[in-house]
């Protein structure tokens, strides 16, 4: 019985690599699978998603208004039977699409893993992890740690200074160079004024 899966994390933590990763699996088997992603992550390109160790591959882009189960139904369509729907960067997702990504699930039949991030960088859930926490069949953690060497649950939006930032739009695509992940210990210390964290520059090309 296909289920809709959840896989949450801080930044940095390989999400999108263990999405490839799945993707991979069910290729090697002859299965066919869709990787969905949402337009306003283009920072690789429209529709391609990343990891940051190198790994990448295509995906279907998807708007902020769009009908996630009409997508995946016209790609069954077209395509022939599908055997898994991934979904990178999920906490962009609205209410309405991760209800229809449970549709997915219960009338096609058909498993769905959505990989993101659980809180922004207030400590505040996006809205659609909030969803995905609430109606996810399976919730799964991927760990990573803060450079305290505790594990990391929140996320710091941090300036060119390394100091955090508290106030501006909720959905600011950024990686190593604006976020960093951190314990919750660390992020009270850092949002109150305490500590400074440099963030990770992105490597000379």
């Amino acid at each position: 019985m296909a289920k809709l899966y959840f896989y949450y994390s801080a930044m940095n933590a390989g999400k999108t690599t263990t999405l490839l990763q799945s993707a991979h699996n069910y290729h090697e088997r002859g299965m066919r699978t869709l990787i969905l992603t949402p337009r306003l992550d283009d920072r690789f390109g429209e529709g391609v998603v990343a990891s940051r160790i190198g790994l990448k591959a295509a995906g279907t882009v998807f708007g902020a208004s769009d009908d996630l189960h009409a997508i995946v139904a016209a790609d069954v369509a077209a395509n022939g039977p599908l055997h898994c729907v991934l979904v990178d960067e999920s906490q962009f997702l609205s209410k309405a699409q991760v209800w229809q990504l449970s549709e997915i699930v219960d009338r096609m039949n058909i498993p769905v893993l959505a990989y993101g991030l659980r809180t922004d960088f207030r400590g505040e859930l996006f809205e659609g992890s909030q969803y995905l926490l609430a109606w996810a069949d399976n919730l799964v953690e991927i760990k990573t740690i803060c450079h305290t060497g505790r594990k990391a649950t929140m996320v710091v939006r941090v300036d060119e200074h390394g100091r955090a930032v508290s106030d501006g739009p909720q959905v600011e695509i950024g990686g190593n160079d604006r976020y960093v992940s951190v314990s919750r210990g660390e992020f009270k210390k850092i949002m109150s004024g305490e500590g400074r964290i440099e963030p990770q520059q992105p490597p000379l090309l």
